[in-house]
């Protein structure tokens, strides 16, 4: 499997209760499809998988994959601080039937280089399944260094790809001077989504694209093509709105502008709380300034 273009890492959309809205699922698989994302990500940091329940984990992904019917990839995030337990979601999410996984690097007990090597490597022996590394040292308290990456990338088979969320471009490029030519370097920021393509990247798992899949694709896809121009002037179309979506911790904005949208309900579940009225304030300008609202 080749990983390029846009991939949307799926809010998990609640119901006024907090539960789990299979009904607005659905519909969000739908726009994005309709809106030509080349792979869905459901169970990620944005789709606020650390306060699933194991039900709920299980449930989203089955949700996506009878919905996309295999029209494209679903990624299935598998984020956890215990490698037991990754083994365990990697194992259900392959049972399901998921194309690839997110494993995400262990959070809160900060591992060592070796630590998180012999995390991958457990995960990718227990499944035949491609794994994309999730590095986003932000939420995680680690740093998956780049010879680190290599040595999985050459190490394990089916480590194929990073979605690399260090905000470092320096970091982009020695990770590409070092892993072999087949793996692939996925943006884990919207806003860098370009200048890392620049640099040799294949796309990006995108928060955006939940309210702006065919932009998001789009831009991903004039850059792959080599029409750098028009992908530049979709980047700098989109960087206002991309910079109104992280004004509070992701997934806040995003679910604040997508109820504004009538896409879902906006409220996120504790310990997240819902965005303040000035920063709403600000999505709300940035998605009519996009033509969305």
């Amino acid at each position: 499997m080749r990983f390029e273009g846009s991939y949307t890492a799926l809010v998990t959309p609640f119901d006024k209760a907090s539960r789990l809205d299979e009904d607005a699922l659905r519909r969000l698989v739908h726009l994005q499809l309709k809106g030509g994302t080349a792979g869905l990500v459901p169970c990620g940091s944005t789709g606020e998988s650390a306060t699933l329940t194991s039900g709920e984990h299980r449930r989203v992904i089955e949700i996506v994959l009878e919905e996309s019917r295999g029209e494209v990839p679903v990624i299935a995030g598998v984020g956890t601080n215990a490698t037991w337990k990754a083994l365990e979601l990697a194992r259900e999410a392959e049972s399901l039937g998921a194309d690839a996984l997110l494993v995400l690097a262990p959070y809160y007990n900060k591992p060592t280089q070796q630590g998180l090597f012999e995390h991958f490597a457990a995960v990718a022996k227990s499944t035949r399944l491609p794994i994309i590394v999730y590095n986003i040292p932000g939420r995680t308290a680690v740093n998956i260094l780049p010879k680190t990456l290599a040595r999985m990338a050459r190490a394990c088979r089916n480590v194929v790809a990073v979605k690399e969320a260090s905000g470092s471009l320096d970091q982009v490029s020695e990770i590409l001077t070092l892993v072999p030519p087949s793996f692939t370097v996925l943006s884990g920021d919207d806003s860098l989504t370009l200048p890392m393509m620049a640099a040799g990247a294949r796309g990006v798992v995108s928060v955006v694209s939940n309210i702006a899949p065919k932009q998001t694709a789009a831009l991903c896809r004039a850059h792959l093509k080599g029409r750098t121009a028009e992908a530049a002037k979709l980047h700098l179309k989109m960087f206002p709105l991309i910079k109104a979506l992280f004004v509070e911790t992701n997934p806040i904005p995003v679910k604040a502008a997508m109820g504004l949208l009538k896409l879902c309900r906006p409220e996120p579940r504790l310990p997240l709380t819902p965005i303040a009225p000035e920063n709403l304030a600000l999505v709300r300008a940035q998605l009519k300034a996009f033509g969305l609202l």
